[in-house]
């Protein structure tokens, strides 16, 4: 399987409006999709956590003020609707959205 590209058009007017949606990808980046509920006794608190499998995130984000954009590179297992609800959370409005050139909804099922 290979990875998937997600692009978005979000309204955003401002500098803050685009650093919103880049500090959302950013922590989106590079964690787990799913994550277990509890804490192994084992962890040494401190050492920095393990980095999660490049397979279960986003690989690279783009968020262009200009073009009222956000492209996403993602991991097989990351898919469309967790993105866009990430980005939906920073209370930007999503206008469109494609997942690998396709045209998707941007209706999220609650």
């Amino acid at each position: 399987m290979s990875e998937h590209t997600y692009k978005f058009n979000v309204t955003m007017s401002c500098g803050g409006c685009s650093g919103a949606i880049n500090r959302v990808l950013g922590k989106l980046e590079g964690e787990f999709v799913s994550c277990p509920s509890f804490v192994p006794a084992s962890l040494d608190y401190d050492s920095p956590p393990p980095r999660p499998s490049p397979s279960l995130r986003v690989k690279s984000y783009d968020v262009s003020l200009e073009k009222q954009e956000a492209l996403v590179v993602a991991a097989p297992s990351l898919d469309y609707e967790t993105v866009l609800r990430t980005i939906k959370k920073t209370g930007k409005k999503v206008n469109s959205g494609e997942a690998d050139g396709e045209a998707k909804s941007i209706e999220l099922a609650d």
